[in-house]
């Protein structure tokens, strides 16, 4: 799934923690010129108003910086938002970003379709901090943008798993535009192509690719890296294995099944039957 536009602008991939106390707007700023989003929480400005200074001060400096540096310009800068229904302050502190139509929301301890839908209406993206595979597709469907996994040993609401475990649980599912689906259990399929390298018949699991390239050259570079055997090294393919898939289209999409067409469906499902064919092979 391709990086939201806002992105690149960014000349290094991060994003600056927002510290609570700690993150103000020269931290912020100074991040923003260095090449990465620059982030602070809305609590750290106090009182509430001191929140319209601060968001003021950073969009003039930035401005001031791109005007100055128009072959450099600074990243995009965040706020961070604690969404739960015990802040006060939420709703003033939305109505401040709206005003100065913040690029980036960083929402933690809950999500809300309507902190989304505001945040697109004004052009912004949000990003969600989630723990666990539950609450990852939980912003997903409610309209975040973006995922920060927050793992065991980070600041703040730390996670209970490690980054390596996180990140590849999330990585399981994929909710997003696009261009081709397969899956099975065996890895070559029509014209020798090698569109699963390590998928075995045998091994009780089916494996799933998605596709995401748009157009003649992604699609070249696709088949390219299939045809040497590394398809998921390519930035346009998601991979991943499963006992059971159950993939939901936007609308009812014609599909094939063994090299024979089938069908238009809005929803296919599979799932590993074990022992459920016999291959007999002559004795030597």
């Amino acid at each position: 799934m391709p990086l939201p536009a806002i992105f690149d602008r960014l000349r290094i991939p991060a994003i600056g923690a927002p510290l609570f106390i700690v993150s103000n707007p020269d931290l912020v700023i100074a991040q923003c010129k260095g090449g990465i989003v620059g982030s602070f929480p809305a609590l750290n400005a106090r009182p509430q108003s001191q929140l319209d200074e601060w968001i003021h001060q950073i969009t003039e400096e930035l401005a001031a910086y791109d005007k100055a540096n128009p072959d450099a310009p600074s990243s995009p800068f965040a706020v961070n938002q604690i969404v739960h229904r015990s802040n006060d302050r939420f709703e003033e502190d939305m109505l401040t970003c709206a005003k100065w139509k913040v690029p980036i929301v960083i929402t933690s301890l809950g999500a809300r379709v309507e902190l989304n839908d505001a945040v697109h209406s004004w052009g912004g993206i949000t990003l969600h901090d989630i723990i666990d595979d539950r609450y990852a597709r939980k912003a997903v469907e409610k309209g975040a943008d973006g995922l920060i996994a927050v793992a065991a040993g980070a600041g703040g609401h730390a996670g209970r798993w490690s980054p390596f475990a996180l990140v590849q649980e999330i990585r399981k599912w994929f909710d997003g535009p696009a261009t081709c689906v397969l899956f099975g259990n065996v890895g070559t399929i029509t014209g020798g192509i090698r569109a699963f390298d390590d998928a075995r018949p045998d091994d009780g699991y089916l494996d799933i690719g998605v596709a995401t390239a748009q157009g003649a050259l992604q699609w070249a570079r696709t088949l390219g890296r299939a045809a040497a055997a590394r398809t998921d090294r390519s930035p346009f393919v998601e991979m991943t294995q499963g006992r059971t898939m159950d993939v939901k289209f936007a609308e009812p999409l014609a599909y094939e099944l063994d090299g024979g067409e089938r069908g238009a469906s809005k929803r296919l499902r599979a799932k590993i039957v074990p022992a459920a064919l016999t291959v007999c092979v002559p004795e030597e």
